[in-house]
């Protein structure tokens, strides 16, 4: 499944400042697909542009629906977002990020379902749903903001389809492999020999010291080299 083919459905949305926060957080993450059941504001109210900021191409393209059957009536799958069990509930419930990962091969078009703010998904809602979602959170305050949901979804959505885009943030932290640090050790320690360093035993240990605390420490290979040209400048001073 891709990102195009998730769609989220928002039904009975009460805040108009929420629908632009989803459009935002949608956004974010690559989705762009967004449908409404029976809202209950003006979809004019200006607070969801002020809200969706630079995303407010999303609510231009949402498409709106009087019921929920009709928003979901072509798609192969319908996931409903909720934290309550019952007994006209769903049973057993996927964590967020399994139900991204349990789309990954998948294919699609799949709807991912928002409640109301006030009362979420009732139980005629949910039995439209083929399978339920919930975010993990303290059982001392469960309830999550509409749009901030969506955005806790949107994350794992995104992480679990579009690896690739996730893994190629400019500037991402990227430690160096042990064959690097190896190298590193290498070369710190045949520096410290040049400057007499190693005159009695003790190198294997300070090489093992070093590859383990290089390791740990997680350094990048810029830091790596930059450390490297610090040894080997205090080598070439230390030379007679």
């Amino acid at each position: 499944m891709l990102l195009s083919d998730v769609i989220i459905v928002l039904s009975r949305p009460a805040e108009a400042g929420n629908a632009g926060a989803v459009c935002r957080a949608m956004k974010n993450a690559g989705l762009s697909r967004l449908r409404l059941v029976a809202p209950e504001f003006d979809p004019e109210d200006a607070a969801i542009r002020s809200r969706a900021i630079h995303a407010a191409d999303l609510w231009e393209k949402a498409e709106s629906f009087d019921t929920l059957a009709a928003a979901v009536a072509d798609c192969s799958l319908v996931i409903g977002t909720t934290r309550r069990r019952g007994r006209y509930r769903k049973q057993v419930s996927m964590p967020s990020a399994e139900a991204a990962a349990f789309l990954k091969d998948r294919p699609g078009p799949a709807a991912l379902v928002f409640g109301n703010e006030r009362s979420g998904l009732d139980e005629q809602e949910l039995q439209l749903c083929n399978l339920a979602s919930h975010v993990p959170v303290d059982e001392a305050f469960p309830s999550l903001n509409l749009s901030h949901a969506v955005q806790l979804y949107a994350y794992e959505l995104f992480l679990a389809l579009a690896p690739q885009a996730a893994d190629a943030v400019k500037g991402q932290w990227v430690p160096l492999g042990q064959a690097a640090i190896e190298e590193l050790v290498r070369d710190i320690t045949d520096n410290l020999k040049s400057i007499g360093f190693y005159k009695q035993a003790g190198r294997e240990e300070q090489e093992r010291f070093l590859r383990d605390l290089l390791s740990r420490a997680g350094i990048t290979e810029r830091e790596g080299t930059y450390f490297a040209g610090i040894i080997n400048r205090a080598a070439r001073l230390a030379t007679p």
